[in-house]
């Protein structure tokens, strides 16, 4: 089989989804109200930085909206975080969920319409899972997962979504953006013609890291230090880079590359625990069959990540075509150059925000309309890709990456001893 049949989808087909999507998002503003206004009662898996904000979101968009909201339950594996997250929303304590079974308990109440994932993401497939099969709509941060089996699960329960009309809309917050979606509609239109190159980056200076505090066991260390572990976070080409290359999916048209060639490293990540065992930097040629026939030349897209102080950083993607070419950043807007010359700036309503009101608009007309599953685990899978390339040394083709069965992560979720990973070494898989 050759590069161009293991593509998902044609192109013809993939564009026609996303524009369906693109009118369904209103290009930034909020969506006339399908319905009278409603009261959504929306549940929170996962009360750190991220669920927190995403519930600040939720809150938001439903005034934004014309509807109200309530964080009607919270649930985080360590009751510290829960406690805030119910002081700050004012849940009562019996719908406070604590230890690792406390997504579980928060999905037996009825009422709620639906539920935010923000947990590290090793947890999102058994999460995402578990939410479907309690028939609730669905808020699931990126990235899908941090395995291949992973992903896989991720993929089968978005499936069951659309089966029984379901809503999942993913933290993939460009593809609700108003200058990412005019510029996609010109892309689309013919303003650059046929793409021939791409590149994305992700560069930046450190995060935050949490040291052992006296009392934690292994475990629960490594996931309150969570972005430093590739099994819980899947390494920050999986945990953050997973935007750009949406974009990158987005744009082309495409679930997914056919192959990846990488490298990586360790540069300042050394010498601290903290610092667990994950890569500070990526480097990595993608590989997409041209769209055009007539073009035998692949696309090939570089892409870049760091997470690595006093270095020039930069956040964007862009495109060339055979008539022009485009950039794009999130916080920047988006410009096209040629024969067909544009430009936005970065206005609208926060993307953060229009995802939960794109969502929140579904649901209120029924239902099932908006599934972001099966885009956000492909963009999950190409990182993942990348990422064992760079890990490994070698190229690796997207239907090997994508049927493997090494699965990250201890056998069993329980505080107390955990081995600490192993560093992975360029030539020497994990």
């Amino acid at each position: 089989m050759n590069k161009r049949e293991t593509y998902q989808e044609t192109r013809r087909d993939f564009l026609k989804k996303t524009a369906v999507g693109a009118a369904a998002v209103g290009l930034g503003t909020p969506l006339v109200a399908a319905s009278k206004p409603r009261h959504f009662k929306v549940g929170v898996i996962g009360s750190g930085g991220r669920g927190s904000g995403a519930a600040a979101d939720a809150l938001k968009a439903a005034t934004l909206g014309g509807d109200t909201a309530e964080i009607f339950a919270v649930a985080d594996l360590f009751r510290d975080k829960a406690e805030r997250a119910r002081r700050t929303h004012k849940v009562p304590k019996e719908r406070t969920f604590t230890g690792f079974d406390c997504f579980r308990k928060l999905l037996e109440i009825k009422e709620l319409d639906y539920v935010i994932l923000a947990t590290p993401p090793h947890f999102r497939p058994e999460h995402f899972e578990a939410t479907i099969q309690a028939g609730r709509h669905v808020f699931t941060e990126k990235p899908a997962g941090v395995d291949a089996p992973g992903i896989r699960r991720f993929l089968a329960a978005g499936e069951t979504a659309k089966s029984n009309g379901l809503s999942v809309a993913a933290g993939t917050q460009r593809r609700h953006q108003k200058h990412y979606l005019e510029c996609l509609k010109r892309v689309q239109d013919g303003a650059i013609g046929t793409i021939l190159s791409a590149r994305c980056y992700w560069n930046q200076g450190g995060l935050w890291t949490r040291t052992k505090e006296d009392g934690w066991s292994d475990m629960e260390w490594q996931v309150r230090n969570w972005l430093y572990f590739t099994w819980l976070s899947g390494d920050h080409i999986v945990e953050q880079h997973v935007h750009n290359l949406d974009v990158v999916n987005w744009f082309l048209g495409a679930l997914n590359p056919v192959e990846a060639r990488g490298m990586g490293g360790r540069q300042v990540r050394q010498g601290k625990p903290e610092f667990g065992n994950v890569f500070d930097h990526f480097a990595t040629e993608l590989i997409y069959p041209s769209p055009d026939p007539r073009q035998h030349r692949d696309i090939r897209v570089t892409s870049m990540c760091r997470q690595i102080d006093a270095c020039w950083d930069e956040v964007s993607e862009s495109f060339v075509g055979t008539e022009g070419s485009c950039f794009l950043s999130a916080g920047g807007g988006a410009e096209i150059l040629g024969p067909n010359p544009w430009k936005s700036e970065a206005t609208g309503i926060n993307p953060y925000v229009q995802e939960h009101i794109d969502l929140q608009a579904d649901i209120k007309a029924g239902g099932g309309s908006l599934n972001e599953a099966e885009t956000v685990a492909h963009s999950t899978m190409t990182a993942i890709l990348a990422r064992t390339s760079c890990y490994t040394g070698r190229e690796l083709k997207w239907g090997d990456a994508l049927k493997s069965n090494e699965q990250l992560g201890p056998k069993a979720y329980e505080f107390g001893p955990l081995a600490f990973p192993k560093v992975a070494q360029v030539g020497k898989p994990m």
